[in-house]
């Protein structure tokens, strides 16, 4: 099979390539750019499984980056296990047609417990006095080991949250080549989480964030004359384009507020309880899971958020199906925002009783996605707590605003302007135009056998 590579350039639309991205500029002329109509919801997780497996998710199970576990009754977000996403991936066919056949999976999401040769993602430790320690999780399991003894430790805290940047990106595009040249893998997937950040919190506007664009493209420059030299063939793509928004949508709200939501008080603040709940949301960008617990109430909660400044469409099971997202992990109800806004998963009604995960970097206890984590209300204040962390003095670093205004792009949505949709740039022409996400699966294995 031929030596392949995916660079997965997250956020990247063709409204963003230009004067600032003078590589990429310069690259596509020679070769040839296509948009992708994503997936329903597209968010990273569900495209990901979509382009790995060419199934929809309401059969490979990724119904978006979280979901509400109804036997456990809890949301879980942002889950590893590679056992999550259901059918065969794309390096396991491969494999079974050509045993000497390797992958190396670099922080594609669900990477842990998967069937690749040789994987690396995300995963702190979590110390028994509540300290998290950046680190990675690999397969071989020593291969964590050497590449953080060669390149320094993963850089977590600017892998995600006010300190996100550059130096994520980089070090997954350095380790990638270190694994090329320790194994040479047949088929490598690469994640560059960069222009997820810039764009969530100040939108597409270019003078702003000019340098991030600069800087994502002197990697992708990096890495596409290091696989040139290696005969690979290189396909650059992203996941989904991230379009302009104002206005955040607080669902939960409007259902507490009509008496759906159960409430439960610990040490004075509030916390949501989804089992104790007649109806819930599960907030994921632009689309929402509704979880409805009391079948009685099914019609009035469809009224209530169709109601919802800023909800373009309620979705019931049978109408998922349209968009092939009618797993039983979806909610009884999907929503998706309009072009103009996005879904918190914000429940209080007064800050002051917001739980404390509110106010800190928690991706796996708030039962929705807070992109809001890349902001910081205090410098001073995150200071201070860095002062007593070196100290050795117990700290949480609650600096998370609660501004949901604050975010100026988002994406999840299927029917964007081209301007913002995810592409695919490969050397040669696709066999057709109209690309759909569960198209890329075969787009890499033509590659792979061509």
């Amino acid at each position: 099979m031929n030596k392949t590579v995916v660079i997965d350039v997250v956020g990247l639309s063709t409204s963003l390539i230009g004067e600032h991205t003078p590589f990429l500029k310069s690259y596509i002329k020679d070769r040839h750019l296509t948009h992708i109509t994503p997936v329903l919801p597209a968010v990273t997780t569900a495209m990901q499984s979509a382009y790995v497996t060419g199934k929809f998710p309401v059969d490979n199970g990724i119904v978006g980056n979280g979901w509400y576990d109804r036997a456990d009754c809890e949301v879980k977000f942002w889950k590893q296990s590679n056992k999550l996403v259901e059918g065969q991936k794309i390096w396991e066919k491969a494999k079974s047609e050509d045993p000497s056949f390797t992958s190396s999976i670099m922080f594609w999401w669900y990477n842990m417990y998967s069937s690749a040769d040789y994987s690396v993602t995300p995963r702190p430790n979590y110390l028994a006095d509540g300290r998290k320690i950046p680190d990675c999780y690999s397969e071989p399991a020593d291969l964590r080991d050497h590449l953080q003894a060669k390149l320094g430790q993963f850089p977590l805290f600017q892998f995600w949250g006010p300190g996100a940047n550059i130096k994520s990106s980089r070090w997954i595009a350095d380790a990638a080549m270190e694994i090329d040249t320790m194994h040479d893998p047949t088929l490598t997937l690469i994640y560059l989480p960069h222009l997820d950040y810039c764009l969530q919190k100040f939108g597409p506007d270019l003078p702003i964030i000019a340098k991030d664009l600069n800087d994502i493209d002197k990697i992708i420059e990096d890495l596409v004359s290091f696989y040139r030299k290696k005969d690979a063939e290189i396909i650059i793509l992203s996941e989904y384009g991230i379009s302009p928004v104002d206005r955040p949508v607080h669902l939960n709200r409007v259902l507490r507020q009509n008496g759906l939501l159960g409430i439960r008080i610990e040490r004075g603040l509030e916390i949501l309880d989804p089992g104790a709940s007649k109806a819930f949301s599960v907030a994921d960008h632009q689309l929402a899971h509704v979880y409805i617990n009391d079948a009685s109430v099914t019609a009035k909660v469809k009224a209530l958020l169709e109601a919802v400044p800023g909800v373009e469409r309620v979705l019931t099971r049978e109408e998922q199906a349209t968009y092939h997202i009618d797993h039983p992990r979806a909610g009884d109800l999907v929503l998706i925002a309009d072009e103009r806004s996005w879904f918190t998963y914000y429940f209080w009604l007064d800050d002051a009783l917001a739980p404390d995960y509110a106010r800190v970097v928690d991706i796996h206890k708030k039962p929705g996605y807070d992109p809001v984590e890349m902001f910081m209300s205090s410098k001073l204040r995150a200071g201070y707590k860095l002062l007593r962390k070196k100290a050795g003095f117990r700290y949480v670093m609650d600096v998370i605003p609660l501004d949901a205004a604050l975010i100026k792009g988002s994406h999840g949505r299927v029917d964007v302007p081209s301007e913002y949709q995810p592409v695919i740039i490969t050397d040669n022409p696709l066999e057709k135009q109209d690309l759909i996400a569960t198209d890329i699966h075969d787009i890499i294995w033509r590659h792979l056998k061509n």
